[in-house]
């Protein structure tokens, strides 16, 4: 194992499989010679060249339909759009044709692209530049989802989605690129639809995932000096979803809080919620809760963006909630 930080765990593992694979390559805004906005394509380009790390227009739209057709011509591209928030004008090119050209080509070809994007709040950019979005492309049949929370899960599943043979959108939180975790060393993948309990316990369920799977762990270890023992469990993908381990969880604890850090209108949790209700609606001993973040434009102000975002006095105070009702 070694200690290396989250921007340098996603820059590893599109290097290896570079090195592993020449049809992977590299492309988007600054991606090449500036490194990236958040240091994630540092030093790639000096390595593998302009044909690989491939700088291109402040053009979503173009990025990732140049994508989307290398893909359908037996390549692997990895697309980064700088922040979430501009996948709005993305949308046609990757909900629409990379996601459906493998079902109405009938399997005659497949689109294995990944679409790394940035999203989240915390460094006061506001409502353009800070919003949580992937609940609309839960909504996209073709699409898999991937928000890995520590540097581990970020090589790994990045690997696994760069091998995959469907369009993946690979969302990276902001806030998380300076933390530093342990990583192994060498090849490694992680596969997707797989949940991480990162603390185990019997009162109640708390599941989240991306940057929130991380505030949850911390709130559930501290409560537990108190003798709250809260079950964390860390999603790391949301398509596939893990189903499996959250309901073997609930129906041990009786009791399920989701957390995102996305509106709470329309959020994908509320899709969990409603499964868990489907499935495992006898084993609960109180109702689902949810929290999420405010249902307005995330603001700009630091004191009004902590107050909008779920932070850590708030997720302990609903776990303390959950446990009593």
């Amino acid at each position: 194992m070694s200690e290396i930080h989250y921007w340098q765990a996603v820059r590893d593992a599109m290097r290896e499989e570079m090195l592993r694979d020449p049809k992977v390559f590299i492309l988007g805004e600054d991606v090449g010679i500036y490194g990236g906005a958040y240091g994630a394509t540092r030093d790639l380009y000096k390595e593998f060249g302009p044909e690989r790390v491939r700088d291109t227009a402040i053009s979503e739209a173009v990025i990732t339909g140049a994508a989307v057709g290398a893909a359908m011509c037996g390549y692997r591209p990895v697309a980064e759009i700088m922040y979430m928030d501009f996948m709005t004008i993305a949308m046609d090119q990757f909900c629409n044709q990379g996601a459906k050209n493998r079902y109405m080509f009938g399997g005659k070809t497949s689109v294995p692209m990944v679409l790394r994007t940035e999203a989240g709040a915390g460094r006061c950019i506001a409502a353009q530049h800070s919003q949580s979005l992937e609940a609309w492309f839960m909504h996209v049949p073709g699409v898999l989802i991937a928000c890995p929370a520590t540097p581990a899960d970020a090589k790994g599943l990045l690997k696994t989605c760069i091998r995959s043979n469907d369009p993946v959108l690979f969302i990276e939180h902001k806030m998380l690129y300076g933390n530093k975790g342990e990583v192994p060393e060498g090849d490694y993948t992680i596969p997707l639809g797989q949940a991480v309990i990162r603390r185990a316990g019997k009162q109640a369920t708390v599941v989240s995932y991306s940057r929130m799977a991380l505030r949850c762990e911390k709130v559930c270890n501290k409560l537990a000096a108190e003798g709250i023992d809260a079950e964390m469990i860390d999603l790391r993908t949301l398509k596939p979803l893990d189903l499996r381990t959250i309901l073997a969880s609930v129906k041990k604890t009786g009791r399920l809080l989701l957390v995102s850090e996305a509106c709470s209108e329309g959020n994908a949790v509320a899709e969990i919620a409603m499964k868990v209700n489907e499935h495992a609606f006898d084993f609960l001993d109180a109702p689902i809760r949810r929290l999420c973040a405010a249902n307005v434009p995330v603001p700009m102000s630091p004191v009004l963006e902590d107050a909008a975002i779920p932070n850590e006095a708030a997720v302990e105070k609903a776990i303390r909630e959950i446990v009593k009702a």
